[in-house]
């Protein structure tokens, strides 16, 4: 616990949508002792993606500063169901569900997290105890009102849509997780916000410090405008063989890329900023998401299978892609680059720059063997880069 305070807000802060309050959790680190830092979890699901693992990576980091992680396995509020950001009740889960789900969670957690550093806890260790008397005083400490401050119960109430009174209540567990592990700070994504609230609340009603907020953003999809998810196919999961992984990383925009830099990678901000300023002076952004790509599958597999990965996706670019007769095509800007539409419409391998504008958003353009989904992405002067257009149309082409 021997970093500096200013350098652990950084850590904490790195990729994070809030943090409330800043001072305070200034005032916790002052002390110099490990933080309880709490996540919870409902096994809903048995697989995770990467989006999924924002905040596992966020509490990796944290135990890598010293603190100490509590992992809560949602196996009581997981069979309550939580309609955050629906606009339905969610079917609950029996318990053979939850319990099958979670043995998968935690062991993809663990790709991540220090299983020696962590703290695995199951919310139904104390909230079953609670029984019906525990719950009627639990319920007492909230309003109705209050509740229905919450947007997604606001908007059903206005709308006539029924809300059930077990919804109410999943809140309040969540947040009594908090006081029953004394915690100090909590993590979630930004759609848990209400519920993060609720539990900082409830431990000032039982006498306890109140913990501090954390929240994280929603990871976008490889399409780079949906929230990573499943059933929008834009995912890439994390059981998924390294050359999935590998090659699913590789055709995300450049833009996108700095994205996932932010909120999935280890690097050092310090040298993911130099990373980027290089990119931004003509350093090739194919180098830093082959970096990231390798980060990544190592991470869920071996640097071993991360350096195979990247040779069969070489291989498969310079063997399978690319012609022997590639033409060969200068471009001139005066230094200025060149937007993917024209260059592709200049170099012959498109009719108009309305057709190459199509094939983007097709899919259908590649640049050195990646989709571009970017129609402003701009090739900068000094680069050679190999254009694809289709299945057939190839061209080598320096800009000036």
């Amino acid at each position: 616990m021997a970093v500096d305070i200013e350098q652990q807000l950084a850590v904490f802060k790195r990729g994070a949508d809030e943090l409330l309050v800043e001072t305070e959790l200034a005032g916790k680190l002052s002390r110099g002792k490990p933080l309880r830092v709490k996540e919870g979890f409902d096994p809903t699901r048995p697989d995770l993606h990467l989006g999924h693992t924002v905040q596992f990576n966020k509490l990796r980091q944290l135990q890598d500063l010293g603190h100490h992680v509590i992992f809560v396995i949602g196996d009581f509020t997981g069979m309550i169901g939580d309609p955050t950001g629906r606009n339905v009740t969610r079917p609950a889960l029996t318990r053979e569900e939850i319990e099958a789900n979670a043995k998968t969670y935690t062991d993809q957690a663990f790709l991540i997290l220090d299983r020696e550093k962590t703290e695995v806890a199951f919310n139904s260790t104390w909230l079953l105890p609670l029984g019906a008397d525990g719950m009627i005083k639990l319920a007492a400490k909230y309003t109705v009102a209050r509740m229905l401050e919450r947007d997604d119960f606001g908007k059903r109430y206005q709308s006539g849509q029924p809300i059930a009174i077990h919804e109410f209540l999943y809140p309040l567990a969540q947040g009594y997780d908090s006081v029953a592990l004394k915690a100090d700070i909590e993590l979630g994504g930004t759609d848990q916000k209400f519920n993060l609230l609720v539990g900082r609340e409830l431990q000032r009603h039982y006498g306890q410090e109140p913990q501090c907020i954390l929240t994280l953003p929603l990871l976008e999809g490889l399409d780079g405008v949906s929230k990573m998810s499943k059933s929008l196919d834009n995912y890439i999961g994390i059981t998924e063989a390294p050359n999935e992984i590998f090659g699913k990383l590789m055709s995300i925009s450049d833009e996108l890329m700095w994205r996932y830099y932010e909120l999935l990678s280890f690097e050092p901000i310090d040298a993911v900023a130099k990373l980027k300023r290089e990119c931004l002076e003509g350093r090739n952004p194919r180098e830093a998401k082959v970096a990231l790509a390798q980060e990544i599958v190592a991470r869920f597999h071996s640097r071993g299978a991360a350096e195979h990965a990247q040779a069969e996706f070489e291989a498969r670019f310079r063997q399978g892609a690319l012609p022997e007769d590639i033409r060969d095509v200068a471009l001139e800007t005066n230094g200025a680059g060149m937007p993917i539409a024209q260059l592709a419409k200049q170099a012959g391998i498109v009719d108009s720059t309305s057709e190459a504008l199509r094939l983007i958003a097709q899919r259908g353009l590649k640049v050195d063997g990646e989709v571009v989904t970017d129609k402003a992405l701009v090739i900068p002067a000094g680069r050679t880069v190999v254009v694809q257009a289709g299945k057939r149309k190839f061209a080598r082409i320096t800009v000036k």
